[in-house]
């Protein structure tokens, strides 16, 4: 695996590969990697002929200074998965290499009210941030397909959004969440957690599985409630219980049994932010047409 941390270095590499008709896949990371992360490099390994991998911690994507300081850091680690991966390249590079000292790094884009629900009306300017991040990774590794993971839901339909901005063609491939033995997503940000906070927080997929299970054409009041009660027993703290339209994330108070929905949590356990969802098909177990 090559560790590559300048841009043009890496442009000049990946040109050189594509004159021989490499198809490049592309995951990008904020390290800390775990097995939801290199499922996404094996996905690229299996569906094209270069695999690119990038790790670098976006401060432009963080509400709260502390929350940056404190995110997980294993890069000798990572590195030791990617390899293991067979991952081809590994782009690391500065923050000087993806905002250039003496440039404006505020540019604006038209998210549409993706920006002002959940985790916008939440995390403000994230999303922002995260477009910044991704236009100039795009523009370095110009790949053929993105892969990226399920849980960050609204973050997915961000990039599909972003990308359509920049008038791409990149395939973006939505990677299914990966879960801990008792259903908790795989989270860099779960090497926070103590063992008894990571049993708690099981509380998410728990309250997941039951708006799955229970949920019936109508008004959705009711089960949302019970599934907030299911958090609080387990000593989360919630940002939001939603269930939105899958396709483009309106929230709903009411469902007609038709549109295919997805429920989102954001919850905190203990200082630690969390986030998970669950698609809702029109065939799933809790709901027959």
């Amino acid at each position: 695996m090559f560790i590559i941390k300048q841009p043009a270095d890496l442009s000049a590499y990946l040109q050189k590969e594509r004159r021989s008709g490499k198809k490049c896949g592309f995951v990008p990371t904020m390290g800390a990697l775990h097995q939801g992360h290199l499922s996404l490099v094996n996905r690229a390994r299996e569906e094209n002929e270069l695999v690119v991998c990038s790790i670098f911690v976006n401060p432009a994507q963080f509400n709260d200074p502390k929350d940056f300081e404190l995110y997980p850091k294993t890069l000798e680690n990572d590195i030791y998965l990617l390899e293991k991966a067979a991952c081809d390249v590994l782009f690391l590079p500065a923050t000087e290499q993806i905002y250039p000292p003496g440039k404006v790094h505020n540019e604006w884009y038209d998210l549409g009210e993706l920006e002002s629900v959940l985790e916008g009306k939440y995390r403000p300017g994230h999303f922002q941030g995260v477009c910044q991040v991704m236009r100039r990774l795009i523009q370095i590794v110009e790949p053929d397909r993105l892969y990226i993971g399920q849980k960050d839901y609204q973050q997915c339909m961000v990039i599909k959004k972003l990308l359509s901005l920049m008038h791409r063609q990149t395939d973006v491939v939505i990677c299914s969440t990966l879960r801990e033995p008792n259903g908790l997503a795989m989270s860099s940000r779960n090497m926070r957690l103590s063992a008894g906070e990571k049993e708690k927080a099981a509380g998410i997929f728990e309250a997941l599985s039951y708006i799955r299970q229970n949920i019936q054409p109508g008004t959705l009041e009711d089960t949302l409630v019970q599934a907030g009660n299911i958090l609080t027993r387990h000593e989360l703290r919630a940002d939001y219980v939603k269930i939105a339209t899958a396709g483009d994330l309106r929230i709903m108070d009411s469902w007609n049994g038709k549109i295919e929905i997805v429920a989102l949590i954001a919850a905190y356990m203990g200082e630690v932010r969390l986030i998970d969802n669950m698609l809702l098909p029109l065939n799933f177990a809790g709901y027959a047409n």
